[in-house]
């Protein structure tokens, strides 16, 4: 039969213009045409709905040029196909039914995902509880923990990927975090126009101090609410990035029942939602308690990672698990005896070594880094968490995360500064030179060895806030500075015009502490006598209240030795001392709970700063009558 031969069906109801050139021919010469009326004789049976899966077919799955004629056939009807091409009948007929079997096909998957998220979305309080009553781990406790796993490394790739992209360009990355900041601002915008650069920013607003900042929340402008969560892309970045470095060092952390946090406020800067709270913790979802947290975390012996908010929380922790020790080994034992005498056994030990006794798979303690911290974190690690690793995800202030800790392994202390959002600027920090004359410089100018002061603005206001915390640059990373923290300007001492900064007295009092016999510092605050009116008669000085482990009196000898160490480390104190111009500091001894009080008092202020920064200085007399009042020798 020649391509050009056309064949009638009887009564001329059906006909084809022209033969296929693949289509089988009988022997006789006519053609085998019994499928292609059967297929044909279904469609008339669905002819509206093949129309409307050809037309999303040819606008979905074919060039733009199919488009046209796909409309024409839905808006003619089964009449322009009388007229349709030779030989795409058949054609047609083979994609809507592949199309129809594609369809179906993606309906299954779609059913076999929604069943797998039911499956992975069960409670997680009930999977828990029964882990924490020795029951054996069941598979969906497993496969949460293998989703959040894979979840966890996918997520902290990415981030990782973005964070050595913004570094690359640090320059390009703070204008980004600048812009975000800008229009995430709360407050009445400045009158900046158009798309600021930094440049504009920076010569447009001026500096303001944290303490100009308290003056505008007296008149009643709104400043960055307080909040024990940070948001934005640093805050991710430091959460995803610090549990995959966690995970990285000591493999076992995030493991099934690894985990417990011991506070309420978690190290962690930013909230982690579903998969991730499948990774490693045994506290109940919802649990806020202290005492709560502490005995789940008692109950549960194969600990590998503690969590505290802080290194001053979970140092109140420890001495709250001391103190009422019989309680809590009490509460332990109606539900394991066994590990209530374990519990019991430990605490007659005495505080030296106490977590690795309780917790004998113990790896790595976490807490989040902020101001006034070291002198917990190196009591934690002299006595009750001896023989165990810190980690930091993060160095933290009141305005936002502004440190990421990538290296659990290098000592603590060293934090990279991003580029992303809160926008960091920094101010070069030199002996005698007028604060007026400094401008601030962005990341990528950061010199190394040089001290800069942290300006900080976040997406809650348009200040440009000088935090106080002092930098240190000690190496880079790409194009940003890697830095340690080095003191807070607003922690220092001056009542003649000495000076001494928070790290120079911190050297000093530790001094004196190593000559005190078997005193191990916990805590310490300082006064200066102005603030309490104890001068009266006698040079100005400082009124010093510290907390001891290991001493329980301070004889006159053991007091000298904090003035005489001031001395030796501040050649203008030592002149003043001299010349009768300043008074020897006055040590007094603290019970124990009196910073415990101290911070409480100090979170009850509408104000308070989160994370809670321990003062080291304090200028508010009823904060100085409050420690005075714990004095007992």
């Amino acid at each position: 039969m020649g391509r050009g031969t056309t064949a009638r069906a009887s009564g001329g109801t059906r006909s084809w213009d022209r033969v296929d050139p693949g289509m089988k021919q009988s022997p006789s010469g006519g053609q085998d045409l019994s499928l292609v009326e059967q297929l044909l004789g279904a469609r008339h049976r669905v002819k509206p709905f093949l129309y409307l899966l050809r037309s999303y077919y040819y606008s979905h799955f074919t060039d733009r040029a199919a488009e046209p004629r796909a409309a024409s056939c839905l808006a003619q009807g089964p009449a322009a196909n009388q007229v349709a091409e030779p030989g795409s009948e058949l054609r047609s007929c083979l994609e809507m039914l592949l199309l129809l079997l594609l369809l179906l096909l993606l309906l299954l998957l779609l059913l076999l995902l929604l069943l797998l998220l039911l499956g992975l979305l069960l409670p997680l309080a009930s999977l828990r509880q029964r882990q924490l009553q020795g029951a054996r781990p069941s598979w969906l406790a497993g496969l949460q923990h293998r989703v959040a796993g894979a979840a966890l490394q996918g997520a902290a790739a990415w981030q990782q990927r973005r964070l050595e992209q913004s570094t690359l360009h640090a320059g390009q990355s703070q204008q980004h975090a600048l812009r975000w900041c800008l229009q995430g601002a709360q407050r009445p915008p400045c009158p900046l126009t158009g798309a600021t650069d930094t440049s504009a920013f920076r010569n447009h607003l001026p500096l303001t101090k944290a303490s100009q900042a308290q003056e505008e929340e007296s008149r009643g402008q709104e400043l960055p609410p307080t909040s024990t969560q940070y948001y934005g892309e640093v805050s991710l970045q430091a959460t995803l990035l610090g549990l995959a470095a966690l995970n990285k060092a000591y493999p076992e952390v995030l493991a099934p029942g690894g985990t417990a946090r011991v506070t309420p406020t978690s190290p962690w800067p930013h909230p982690l939602p579903w998969p991730w709270h499948a990774l490693g913790q045994v506290s109940t979802p919802g649990a806020k308690h202290p005492g709560t947290l502490l005995q789940e975390a008692l109950r549960s012996p194969g600990l590998r990672a503690l969590e505290a908010g802080t290194a001053v929380e979970l140092l109140d922790v420890f001495l709250g698990l001391e103190a009422n020790g019989e309680e809590l080994a009490e509460a332990v034992a109606a539900g394991n005896p066994g590990r209530a005498a374990e519990l019991r056994e430990a605490l007659e030990q005495g505080p030296r070594g106490l977590a690795l006794r309780l917790w004998p798979k113990l790896q790595v303690v976490v807490t989040l880094d902020a101001g006034g911290q070291a002198e917990a974190v190196a009591a934690l690690g002299a006595l009750w968490c001896q023989g165990l690793a810190f980690f930091s995800p993060a160095y933290a202030t009141t305005g936002g995360v502004v440190g990421l800790s990538l290296w659990p392994e290098q000592p603590r202390g060293l934090y990279l500064l991003p580029p992303g959002a809160p926008f960091i600027e920094l101010l070069p920090v030199k002996e005698g030179a007028q604060e007026e004359a400094a401008s601030t410089v962005l990341l990528a100018e950061a010199q190394k060895g040089e001290e800069y002061e942290l300006v900080l603005t976040n997406h809650t206001s348009l200040t440009r806030c000088r935090l106080g915390d002092v930098v240190q640059v000690v190496g880079a990373h790409n194009q940003c500075p890697v830095v340690r923290f080095v003191r807070r300007l607003g922690q220092g001492l001056n009542v003649r015009g000495e000076d001494i900064q928070e790290d120079t007295f911190s050297e000093a009092l530790g001094r004196a502490v190593g000559q005190w016999p078997g005193a191990k510092l916990l805590d310490h605050s300082c006064v200066e006598s102005s603030i309490l009116d104890s001068s009266e008669g006698s040079a100005p000085h400082y009124e010093v209240f510290v907390a001891l482990r290991g001493l329980r009196n301070l004889s006159e000898e053991n007091r000298d030795k904090l003035d005489h160490c001031l001395q030796e480390v501040s050649p203008r104190y030592k002149s003043l001392r001299f010349r009768g111009s300043v008074g020897p500091a006055r040590v007094h001894l603290l019970g124990q709970g009196a910073f415990r009080e101290l911070r409480a008092t100090l979170a009850a202020c509408p104000s308070s700063p989160f994370p809670p920064e321990m003062p080291r200085v304090l200028r508010q007399r009823h904060l100085a009558q409050c420690l005075q009042r714990r004095v007992v020798s």
